[in-house]
C-alpha cells in the first residue's frame, strides 16, 4: 500500500504543481502581454507528464479508495465514504473542465479568449488543490 500511495502522491505533485506554476508563473505574463503562445508552449509541454500523472492518479485513487472501503460501501454515509465521494465529484469536475478545455477553449484561443482561459486554469488549480485537502483528510479523520 506504501508504494501505491507513493505514486499517487507523486501525480498529485505534478498535477498541481504544473498547475500552481500555469497559474502564477505563465498565465500573469500572458494576460499582461495578451499573448497565448507562453500557454500553448506550456500546455504542450506539462502535457507530456501532467495527462499520466492524472491517469496514475485515477489508478491509484481508485486502489487506494478500495483499500480504505470496500466498493459497495463507497455511497453509504461513513466519513470515510464522504471522502471518497468527494474525491470522485472532484474527479467529475476535473474531466469537464478537461473536455471544455480541449473541444472549446484551446481550438479557438486567441488573445480576446485568454482571459476566458484564466478563469478556468483557476478553476483546475483550485480543483487540484482540492483534491490535496480532500487527500489528507484520509490521514486526518475527515473533510474539516
Amino acid at each position: 500500500m506504501r508504494h501505491v500511495l507513493f505514486l499517487h502522491l507523486l501525480g498529485a505533485s505534478v498535477w498541481v504543481g504544473g498547475h500552481l506554476v500555469l497559474l502564477f508563473s505563465v498565465l500573469p505574463g500572458a494576460l499582461r502581454g495578451r499573448d497565448v503562445q507562453p500557454v500553448r508552449a506550456f500546455e504542450q509541454l506539462y502535457e507530456r507528464v501532467g495527462i499520466p500523472a492524472l491517469l496514475l492518479q485515477i489508478v491509484t485513487g481508485v486502489w487506494l479508495a478500495g483499500q480504505w472501503l470496500p466498493h459497495s460501501q463507497w455511497f453509504d454515509g461513513s466519513p470515510i465514504a464522504h471522502l471518497i465521494q468527494a474525491k470522485l465529484l472532484l474527479l467529475g469536475f476535473t474531466a469537464l473542465l478537461g473536455v471544455h478545455a480541449r473541444l472549446a477553449l484551446i481550438p479557438k484561443l486567441n488573445a480576446q479568449r485568454l482571459p476566458q482561459l484564466g478563469v478556468h486554469i483557476v478553476l483546475i488549480t483550485l480543483t487540484a488543490m482540492a483534491f490535496v485537502w480532500v487527500g489528507a483528510g484520509f490521514r486526518f479523520g475527515g473533510l474539516f
